[in-house]
């Protein structure tokens, strides 16, 4: 899998940069998990994986190119007051599944 951002937007408001992306992955390879994306963009863009929140994938049909949008913020407490609760379950699965069981 290869990560390549495409274009990067610096949104001083809401204190974070809006990034656009491009996966390549092998023809045998399936498409990527989103924690799996959310991990390559933090290291791509030399930030920590905990405010990095993969907004939006999608795979092109008969290709192995996934595009996707992802939000990189300053602080992980800007996040949480920013990010839809929905965005952060499906960037924090397991502990979604820890509070829906407690």
């Amino acid at each position: 899998m290869q990560v390549k951002i495409e274009s990067t937007k610096e949104n001083p408001l809401l204190k974070r940069t809006e990034v656009g992306f491009t996966i390549v992955q092998g023809p045998k390879e399936k498409t990527p998990q989103r924690l799996e994306v959310k991990k390559a963009v933090a290291v791509e863009m030399k930030v920590g994986d905990d405010v990095v929140y993969v907004k939006r994938m999608r795979t092109k049909t008969g290709t192995n190119i996934t595009q996707g949008v992802a939000n990189v913020y300053k602080s992980a407490d800007q996040a949480k007051l920013v990010e839809p609760e929905y965005i952060q379950k499906r960037n924090n699965p397991k502990k979604a599944k820890d509070e829906a069981n407690a």
